[in-house]
């Protein structure tokens, strides 16, 4: 793989979950533009340089020693990325304590460099939150490849920000330079709610959140055909979301005890939160984590799952696959995974390279649930 060579660093960095023969390297033209932009300002080092959305650290190794640099953005893998990558490149996997997307931020910052995310949600969030949060002479400078970067992102940087520039084109990477200018104060838009009548639960929503302004047609698919009569069983929602798919098993199979993990901190957040408010304080572990690689062996005996298709703008099945297999290292012999997908993507022949057996629960015209046994 290519290093990272910029003004501040050259580096060598890894992508996130790690397959064999990458096709995709951790950093791209807009990471490079970013960088070399900051680098002919030549800041000092006392400058305090917030970074936002940097996917594996790229942007802040980079900056680590030069300015002060803090990091914060919505992706656990991210998080894990930027520790494998600090010891990669000579430094302590805790050089750089990275500040989860749902935790506020503390200012002043001197610069404050965005990698536009593919949610617009999360980013007019972030711009929110820096209301208070930049110092005088302050910019904001955002930052994508071109084929990524919607127009509503530099309305948001003029709305919440200042009188935005665009830069030229580099490598096919833009650039958007916002002049803080003051304001007043904005109301965030977020969470958003929405309630479902069955079950019949309020849903909310932080800004990242995926379809958080109603129910996906796929769980929609998905919740009639929940397990019941679980008893005592123990039960993981692996990529919760919001939580629906756990909280809804958990309303019909009250003694049930459940696991809720997204690599997403926002949907974490909105998780404990609509837990709480159905179901009060029944006993449940809520965590953001990279799948089900941390639980132990053998320790479910069943596992909800609407995969995800896509990673930022990366679409395959690549950490669908990922998922099966945790789930299958998880379960215990007899558990069984239940999955919803898109009728196209051919779960059920990769599920049976895994699984002892797989059954089809339910289908409509675009989805499939499929029940898969250890």
């Amino acid at each position: 793989m290519p290093l990272l060579e910029t003004p501040f660093a050259q580096l060598d960095l890894i992508r996130q979950p790690e397959q064999q023969n990458e096709p995709l390297q951790a950093f791209d033209a807009a990471d490079e533009y970013l960088l070399n932009h900051l680098a002919s300002e030549q800041p000092a080092s006392s400058t305090r340089v917030l970074v936002l959305n940097d996917s594996f650290g790229a942007l802040a190794i980079s900056l680590l020693g030069k300015v002060e640099v803090s990091s914060s953005g919505d992706s656990f893998l991210g998080f894990v990325g930027l520790e494998k990558n600090l010891l990669r490149n000579g430094q302590a996997f805790d050089a750089i304590r990275p500040i989860p997307a749902s935790e506020p931020l503390v200012g002043p910052f001197d610069r404050v460099l965005i990698r536009v995310p593919k949610t617009l949600a999360l980013l007019e969030e972030q711009l929110i939150r820096l209301q208070g949060q930049v110092a005088p002479g302050a910019q904001v400078i955002a930052a994508a490849m071109v084929k990524h970067l919607p127009r509503a992102a530099g309305d948001l940087l003029e709305r919440y920000v200042g009188p935005v520039q665009a830069s030229l084109a580099v490598k096919k990477a833009r650039l958007l330079i916002a002049t803080p200018e003051s304001k007043a104060p904005a109301t965030s838009p977020y969470p958003t709610r929405y309630r479902l009548d069955e079950p019949a639960i309020e849903l909310l929503n932080h800004a990242n959140v995926f379809c958080r302004e109603g129910l996906d047609i796929g769980t929609r698919a998905f919740l009639p055909h929940l397990p019941k009569n679980l008893g005592h069983a123990r039960v993981a929602d692996l990529g919760c979301g919001n939580g629906v798919l756990a909280i809804a098993s958990a309303l019909q199979n009250p003694d049930a005890h459940y696991t809720l993990v997204d690599e997403s901190f926002m949907a974490v957040q909105s998780a404990a939160e609509n837990w709480r408010a159905a179901l009060a304080d029944r006993e449940v572990s809520v965590r953001a984590g990279d799948g089900l690689a941390g639980q132990a062996p053998q320790s479910l005996d069943v596992v909800l799952c609407n995969p995800p298709f896509h990673q930022q703008q990366v679409v395959g099945d690549f950490l669908a696959w990922r998922m099966f297999q945790q789930a299958r290292e998880a379960l215990v012999v007899g558990g069984a995974l239940y999955i919803v997908g898109n009728r196209h993507l051919g779960y059920h022949s990769k599920l049976a390279r895994l699984f002892r057996g797989v059954e089809q629960v339910a289908a409509t015209p675009k989805f499939v649930i499929l029940k898969a046994r250890k």
